[in-house]
């Protein structure tokens, strides 16, 4: 459990940092504001139960309405920090995507709010993989490596992935 709590608390830090991205576009939409919340309670001490599962979902229902890439993304990253309380087990490599995806989502929300400035990405990417901790690392290597995906963000995400599993 704690080790989930140091997944959840690194992902509820990216989601947190574009959370008002998605707020600003649909101002009515408290849905990513509860995924976050609720990762915040789980993170803060409180038992996972029913209420992560649940806000991450309408989180993601949230990315799927949202008019603009940025406000998909951001709502997808609250979406992953209420659901990393539930970070299976099993080592598959989707599973990485709960633990990195916030942070190549917040990375990707940057370069669409600088013009598309890819160094803006890589340079947040540099910093996600700076603050991640030794502990978060290890549980990240439990995983095969993140999958290829054709998207800017799966692009992030398997760059961090490279440099956290490089680290050692």
């Amino acid at each position: 459990m704690d080790e989930l709590r140091v997944v959840a608390g690194y992902v509820l830090e990216s989601a947190e940092e574009v959370l008002p991205v998605f707020e600003g576009a649909h101002p009515g939409d408290l849905r990513p504001r509860a995924a976050v919340d609720a990762a915040r309670e789980f993170v803060n001490g409180a038992r996972r139960t029913r209420l992560q599962r649940v806000t991450s979902l309408d989180a993601h229902r949230a990315a799927r309405e949202a008019a603009t890439e940025a406000g998909q993304l951001a709502a997808r990253a609250a979406g992953d920090a209420a659901s990393a309380a539930y970070l299976h087990p099993i080592a598959k490599a989707t599973q990485v995507g709960h633990i990195l995806r916030a942070a190549a989502s917040a990375a990707r929300v940057g370069e669409l709010n600088a013009g598309g400035d890819t160094a803006v990405g890589l340079r947040l990417i540099e910093r996600a993989r700076q603050r991640a901790t030794p502990v978060l690392v290890d549980v990240l290597r439990r995983y095969p490596p993140a999958p290829a995906g054709r998207s800017r963000t799966a692009h992030l995400m398997a760059a961090l992935d490279s440099s956290l599993r490089a680290d050692a």
